[in-house]
């Protein structure tokens, strides 16, 4: 039976996409006979604090000589030093779902920090696993060689395809956006992008994390409540799978108006029940979403969304058009299980005989 240590950074529960991948993965791979441990490590992340840096210290000093351990990006990122301590002992495996570079908000010194940072992190690994071609690609910036770089995008739960798609509403349209509350995802463009169209008949309900960015969040709820939109916007924070679920049923459209995205395992998770998207082209996002299946616009551009967005209210010959597409897109997408097969097989590539000093 293969053995694993899978790290990740803070609860390892907590519903933010790259923690349903890691947590989707691991579920996968014990499928297949994997026994697999999973460490959740206390203290800040990305920008370490001397909690995080004893956390990860404490995490692979406890691990036997030779084993298998993962690293999720975010919890290695800022810590190149611990990485690289135990690197010749170990077989550590580098999972990036973003460079940390890549976060929207950052000043330029701290975009340098993390480049330089993660460039010196990643060149302790024996392979990196990314998660979308985007991402791999983007690597090559921080200096990981093409060869040591493997691709194993999200998969998708089976789902029956959501009450909309088979009974389409001529009336109020039920807008869906999953995203945590941080500045990368974009919900201030939302916001003044529905501002725009409030002579429509709709509803939008914003799933995801309040307590990520607690300043932000409460910055949203303010621009709502300004734009005296919230009778029409609802930040419900995070929902549960079956809750979850429930809220993709009920949605006619998925929008996601992220700056950047690494992969959007949302965009899959929404076209694996036929509903169409109207997203940005932002990072991975214009190679994500399938063709036919929705709308990219162009990232923080509040106009493009809300002429997008006004198509779809507008328009019924386009709405029933992008349904048929999300529900052709829906077949090519592959399972979880499929994803932990593929995961394994870059798991088993050879490590790097050599590591930097």
């Amino acid at each position: 039976m293969p053995k694993l240590t899978f790290i990740v950074a803070g609860d390892p529960a907590q519903l933010t996409g790259s923690h349903v991948y890691d947590a989707r993965v691991v579920a996968a791979l014990r499928e297949q006979g994997w026994q697999i441990d999973v460490i959740g490590l206390d203290g800040r992340f990305p920008e370490p604090d001397t909690r995080a840096t004893q956390a990860l210290e404490s995490a692979l000093a406890a691990q036997p000589e030779g084993a298998s351990v993962i690293i999720d990006g975010m919890a290695m990122g800022g810590l190149p030093e611990v990485v690289a301590k135990h690197a010749t002992r170990l077989d550590i495996t580098a999972l990036v779902h973003h460079p940390l570079a890549d976060e929207t908000g950052l000043d330029d010194a701290q975009r340098t920090r993390f480049t330089i940072s993660e460039t010196r992190a990643l060149a302790a690994a024996n392979r990196v696993i990314a998660t979308s071609p985007f991402t791999a690609r983007r690597l090559a910036d921080f200096e990981v060689p093409a060869e040591q770089v493997f691709v194993v995008e999200p998969g998708v739960e089976p789902a029956p395809l959501a009450a909309s798609v088979e009974r389409p509403s001529a009336g109020r349209q039920r807008l869906l956006c999953v995203a945590t509350l941080t500045p990368r995802k974009g919900h201030d463009v939302l916001v003044d992008a529905l501002a725009q169209l409030s002579e429509f008949d709709w509803q939008c309900e914003c799933v995801g994390g309040l307590k990520h960015d607690p300043r932000h969040a409460e910055a949203i709820a303010a621009r709502i409540r300004d734009k005296g939109l919230e009778d029409r916007i609802h930040l419900v924070g995070e929902r549960a799978a079956e809750a979850l679920s429930e809220s993709y049923d009920q949605a006619d459209l998925f929008v996601l108006p992220s700056h950047y995205e690494g992969y959007g395992m949302v965009i899959a998770e929404a076209v694996s029940r036929g509903l169409p998207v109207i997203t940005t082209t932002g990072g991975a996002l214009a190679y994500t979403l399938p063709r036919g299946a929705g709308i990219g616009v162009v990232p923080g551009d509040s106009q493009a969304l809300a002429e997008s967005l006004r198509q779809w209210f507008t328009d019924a010959t386009l709405r029933e058009r992008l349904r048929q597409g999300a529900r052709q897109a829906r077949s090519s997408l592959r399972s979880w299980s499929d994803i932990g097969r593929a995961f394994a097989t870059a798991l088993a590539s050879p490590p790097r005989r050599h590591h930097p000093d």
